[in-house]
């Protein structure tokens, strides 16, 4: 079988504790059937580091963007964004979007600056990865209002309702599920991954974030996505076998990508 962690933050593992490096967290992952991470960034400073951390790592796939929660007043310039996702490692922009859970003193400026990242993939002809949080209303109609159905694109770690999943998946968006769907009160993304087809699922971690039953109270790690994808297969009432193959082609479709490019055994 053939997994990917379409969205994890590898950089922020704890290396000094846990994991002695960063093939120790692939050899882990492997053995679990999660051949392929998208590391995913955040800010300029961040997509500088992952990308000396990961060091041209086949099995690591890199992303560029600056989350909703990084942009610290700073107005950056499209021109910034295309730059940095021009380059040749970068297959996808963001993690971008919006978060009015934990920032509401400058919407306009996560909106203005969403809306750039857009643009940017558009233009490079590369998928978005979209974080939404208490603003999922304004997520939907920026992307419509931008025609990103022409770059597609990822909304990672989905938690909202079957509407909401609907109207993403009319833009032909694909949606990935994190280890948060097994917490006790997340009835509502259960509902909504039996609403979801499995030709527009993904699967992430998120990690170190959202640990999965049954691990919770550990740091989440991409080899934890097995457990999150023995729930899914479960609730979806199709083989581990099925989940896979579904979820791994669709990640190589979304970001034009051949399974023979990559170093999988």
């Amino acid at each position: 079988m053939f997994f990917v962690d379409s969205h994890c933050h590898i950089d922020l593992l704890n290396y000094s504790k846990i994991h002695s490096g960063i093939e120790d967290v692939l050899q882990k992952s492997i053995k679990n059937h999660v051949k392929l991470l998208l590391a995913v960034t955040t800010s300029i400073k961040n997509f500088n580091h992952v990308k000396k951390f990961i060091k041209n790592n086949k099995n690591i796939l890199l992303s560029f963007g600056i989350h909703p929660l990084h942009i610290n007043q700073k107005k950056y310039k499209t021109d910034t964004i295309i730059y940095y996702s021009k380059d040749m490692e970068v297959v996808a922009i963001g993690e971008t979007g919006l978060d009015y859970y934990h920032q509401m003193d400058n919407i306009e400026l996560q909106k203005t600056l969403f809306r750039k990242h857009i643009y940017a993939a558009i233009e490079l002809n590369k998928p978005l990865l979209v974080h939404t949080r208490n603003s999922i209303n304004d997520t939907i109609s920026i992307l419509k209002e931008k025609t990103s159905n022409k770059c597609k694109g990822i909304i990672h770690s989905f938690s909202e309702n079957v509407d909401s999943a609907r109207k993403i998946l009319d833009m032909g968006f694909y949606i990935s599920f994190s280890g948060n769907l097994t917490f006790k009160n997340s009835d509502h993304i259960r509902e909504v991954i039996k609403f979801v087809p499995l030709k527009q699922m993904l699967l992430e971690t998120d990690s170190p974030y959202l640990t999965p039953i049954p691990h919770r109270g550990k740091e989440n790690q991409p080899s934890f996505l097995y457990d999150t994808a023995l729930f899914v297969s479960k609730l979806k009432n199709v083989s581990i076998k099925t989940l896979s193959e579904h979820t791994t082609q669709n990640f190589f479709k979304l970001f034009k990508l051949k399974p023979s490019n990559f170093n999988v055994f």
